[in-house]
């Protein structure tokens, strides 16, 4: 049996592919009469109007819930919620929103956990056995992990509360609906901590510039993500600062205006 009609959910994906959004942002209908938007996606007309199309046939909606505030998964908020009629509440973490999300709070239906790593103001929503995960796990591929205190910890601490949790199915924010929730999870766990350890023998190697850190750990990024690259490797750094791990004169690497991805 399909598992989004089992579990009563929607994807819906929109037409804003790129190397950092694989097909599209994800937007998830979950529920009915009314049901709940993950994810409003990016401010395409089409987009928005498949939405409400698909909403009404479940409906209506009742509130509009984000997992983070970069522009693919938010930017279509406002016109959804005027388009709506209702004015349906969003639930969110930093974004301006009517209610403010924290970890252990429920939305509706959905439970939220917090998944910061990708973003400080990271969410994940769990109802019964689906997860709606926006960026921080996503149907293929790897995410960044941006730099702040405690991101990559508190991003593996996060990883780790979900593989507990036993679920399903992930609903992710870009790429294909995952059906063996434990697998990508373990998937991801491994190749965060393979990340590091392989970062861990370049330093010990005596590699310390970024472009000689990123061409030796990261040389399977293809060059268009090598950006998101570098901002992980901010992160893990800073993680192996955070531990007393990192040696003297390591390069810090430059970012500006890093992704919304």
């Amino acid at each position: 049996m399909d598992p989004l009609a089992t579990n009563d959910i929607e994807q819906i994906t929109a037409d804003n592919p790129s190397p950092y959004t694989l097909r599209g942002t994800n937007t998830w209908l979950v529920g009915r009469d009314p049901c709940w938007v993950v994810d409003p996606g990016p401010a395409l007309a089409s987009h928005r109007d498949r939405i409400l199309a698909d909403a009404r046939d479940r409906g209506g909606i009742a509130g509009i819930a984000l997992t983070h505030d970069h522009a693919d998964h938010a930017e279509g908020i406002a016109a959804l919620k005027a388009a709506a009629g209702t004015d349906p509440p969003v639930g969110a973490n930093r974004h301006a929103a009517d209610v403010r999300l924290d970890d252990g709070d429920t939305f509706g239906p959905l439970t939220v956990v917090a998944t910061p790593g990708h973003a400080p103001d990271h969410l994940a929503f769990v109802a019964h056995g689906a997860c709606f995960t926006g960026d921080a796990v996503l149907g293929e591929g790897s995410v960044f992990v941006a730099p702040d205190p405690g991101s990559l910890r508190g991003y593996l601490a996060a990883l780790e509360r979900l593989r507990a949790m036993d679920l399903a199915i992930l609903c992710p924010g870009h790429g294909p609906l995952v059906l063996d929730a434990n697998e990508k999870l373990d998937e991801y766990i491994s190749h965060r901590l393979d990340r590091e350890r392989r970062l861990v023998h370049a330093l010990d190697g005596g590699l310390r510039t970024t472009d000689d850190l990123l061409d030796r750990v990261w040389s399977d990024a293809p060059a268009a993500l090598r950006g998101a690259a570098t901002v992980t490797l901010a992160a893990h750094l800073d993680k192996l600062a955070e531990e007393g791990r990192l040696p003297d004169g390591v390069e810090r690497p430059q970012l500006s205006g890093y992704g919304q991805v």
